[in-house]
């Protein structure tokens, strides 16, 4: 499956550690924090525009199912791209998925994420 070869989450950044902390809690309106007014993010080929329309992305996925979340890698791109690598298990169908979370950061906040599977 997936190699525990990158860096450990102290070394992402701020912005990113504390949305991906919210995130999991299901704490959308903090994960909304770290939002640019135009973020847009990308979950499985499904696109959501704008700080209010991610906002309730964030507040409703995955809501019908229970599930826990495991950090399993992170790498720095560049200084404004950020993969972080999680592992949900949980009663949703498959049971078991390993989801990238790529970030693009501007101004210290989060513009862009890309939501998709880890490559096996």
């Amino acid at each position: 499956m997936t190699q525990h070869t990158e860096i450990p989450s102290d070394l992402l950044p701020t912005t990113v550690r504390d949305f991906l902390t919210a995130h999991i809690a299901y704490d959308a309106d903090t994960a909304s924090s770290f939002l640019t007014e135009d973020a847009v993010i990308v979950d499985q080929d499904q696109t959501f525009r704008g700080r209010e329309v991610v906002h309730a992305f964030l507040r409703d996925a995955g809501s019908e199912f229970e599930y826990t979340t495991e950090q399993i890698g992170a790498h720095r791109v560049d200084d404004a791209h950020w993969v972080v690598t999680l592992r949900l298990e949980g009663t949703f169908p498959g049971g078991l998925a390993e989801l990238d979370y790529r970030f693009t950061l501007r101004d210290a906040l989060i513009t862009d994420l890309v939501i998709a599977n880890h490559p096996a």
